[in-house]
């Protein structure tokens, strides 16, 4: 699928899977790294799922879950958590530029919703197996410069990369707020 792009956009788009990182687990929730793997101990194991009624590949409003909440789940079920507060964010290119910086996309991304869907699927596929991802989009702004068409755009590339996913048989669940 081609999403629409300018001509000011850079035609460079490449992209790697953002690993595993111990500053993205909430500082109650009690696990361990060992070699970027997350290892859940006992107080984790024995919880139920707050994943429980949301299917493993879907994008929908965050509604009543907590960013902590998922990132804890995320942990738990040893998935990769990736997180991206846009309330600053006026423009495509800025609401692009800050998803870029916060899942460490490479400095040559190329801001355009084409290099946004490479790096979610075929380029982070072929960086290996992946354990699955929660994907928090916080604050999406409601702007001039990054209208309802622009939100629903993005999220279209989100719920593409979903069903990307689906087909490997990778958990892909995207939570998103508006301001």
């Amino acid at each position: 699928m081609t999403y629409r792009n300018t001509a000011s956009e850079s035609p460079h788009h490449r992209c790697i899977a953002a690993p595993l990182h111990r500053d993205w687990v909430s500082p109650g929730v009690k696990v361990k790294l060992n070699q970027g793997r997350i290892i859940r101990n006992r107080y984790m194991e024995g919880r139920m799922s707050l994943f429980k009624t949301v299917p493993p590949n879907i994008v929908q409003s965050i509604r009543a879950f907590r960013v902590t909440e998922l990132q804890e789940e995320a942990a738990r079920l040893e998935q990769h958590f990736l997180y991206a507060y846009c309330a600053e964010a006026v423009t495509k290119q800025q609401v692009l530029g800050t998803i870029a910086t916060a899942f460490h996309f490479p400095k040559h991304f190329g801001k355009n919703f084409d290099a946004l869907a490479d790096c979610l699927t075929d380029l982070t596929y072929k960086a290996g197996k992946q354990p699955g991802f929660v994907v928090v989009l916080e604050q999406l702004p409601n702007t001039q410069k990054f209208d309802k068409e622009a939100r629903e755009t993005l999220l279209d590339v989100f719920r593409d990369a979903a069903d990307f996913w689906a087909e490997k048989k990778v958990a892909f669940r995207v939570f998103y707020s508006f301001q």
